[in-house]
C-alpha cells in the first residue's frame, strides 16, 4: 500500500526541514532499521512550492499503513523520536488531498 500525506510547512521552517531530510539521508541505515520495526519498505519526501506556501509531500509504502503508524508512534528508536520532534516543529497541518485514482494489480 502506498500512502501520501501533504502538510503545510510553517513559515521560515523550509530550511530546517531540508536539513532534517538531508540528515535522514546520511542516517539511512538507522532509518532502514525502523522500517523493519514498522513494516515499511519505502519512503520519499518532497517539498513543493504552492501559491499558498510550501508543502511537504510524504510518501510511504508498507503492507499495513495503520500498523506502520502505530509502530512509529511506539518506536524505541532515537531517530524516530528526533523525527517526531522536527516534524512537530516544522509542519502545521495536513492538507486534505482527495484520492482520485487507486488501481492495483
Amino acid at each position: 500500500m502506498i500512502k501520501i500525506k501533504v502538510s503545510r510547512i510553517r513559515p521560515g521552517k523550509v530550511d530546517q526541514l531540508k536539513a532534517w531530510l538531508a540528515e535522514g539521508m546520511r542516517r539511512a541505515d538507522e532509518i532502514r532499521e525502523t522500517f523493519v520495526n514498522e513494516g515499511v519498505t519505502h519512503e520519499q519526501g518532497f517539498i513543493l512550492e504552492t501559491a499558498d506556501g510550501p508543502v511537504f509531500v510524504y510518501v510511504v509504502e508498507s503492507a499495513d499503513y495503520d500498523a506502520a503508524v502505530r509502530a512509529f508512534q511506539e518506536s524505541p528508536f532515537p531517530i524516530d523520536a528526533e523525527h517526531k520532534a522536527v516534524l512537530a516543529e516544522v509542519l502545521e497541518g495536513e492538507v486534505p488531498v482527495p484520492l482520485l485514482l487507486d488501481i492495483r494489480l
